[in-house]
């Protein structure tokens, strides 16, 4: 079935090419669903996100605009703990773009932002923990964009660089990551050019 909808993909394909002065409007959604059985029970992870650009064309090559992303996580050990996480990322970021051919582009984005993090945990006599934390994050994604058709397209990431950085509120723990996850990460998006 997946080669069915690459080839009929394929056969779309147009020249829509990105001009200045048009707005970039995309985005990707993420869901991931596990379950572990063991003897004491199953535990059971729930991840969701979406993380939409806008931006606007300045030049034929460059663009600039806001990225965000919102997210949660949940995991249910059996009845001993519930853990949920919340994430929110708020930034901008900055795209050059080089034309290969009429149909690929390949594209790096640079993007930067501030992120917040709400930690929830409650175990089987009910006690709540509640931990919240704000930080920055950067990141360097390269990427292949394909025009499909009339300034619509699909955007292939397979990793890249990032840096992030929370800090937990009431003397909590810092956490500084630094990851390199080129070809070991990758992502598919939507994107339409106005």
């Amino acid at each position: 079935m997946k080669k069915i909808l690459v080839i009929t993909a394929l056969a779309m394909f147009s020249f829509a090419n990105a001009q200045k002065g048009s707005v970039l409007v995309m985005g990707s959604v993420a869901y991931n669903s596990q379950t572990t059985s063991y003897n004491a029970g199953d535990n059971k992870q729930h991840y969701f996100s979406f993380a939409p650009k806008v931006g606007y064309q300045f030049h034929e090559n460059w663009t600039a605009g806001i990225e965000g992303a919102v997210g949660t996580y949940q995991s249910k050990d059996g009845d001993l703990m519930l853990q949920k996480n919340n994430n929110l990322k708020i930034g901008g970021f900055v795209r050059y773009t080089k034309p290969l051919n009429e149909t690929f582009s390949f594209y790096t984005d640079l993007g930067l932002g501030f992120q917040n993090q709400k930690e929830r945990t409650e175990n089987p006599a009910d006690v709540i923990n509640i931990q919240k934390a704000d930080g920055i994050y950067a990141a360097v994604t390269p990427a292949i964009f394909i025009n499909i058709n009339k300034g619509f397209g699909l955007n292939f990431n397979i990793g890249g660089l990032g840096y992030d950085t929370f800090n937990y509120d009431n003397g909590g723990r810092d956490i500084k990551n630094f990851s390199f996850t080129l070809g070991q990460a990758f992502s598919v998006g939507i994107s339409k050019n106005f």
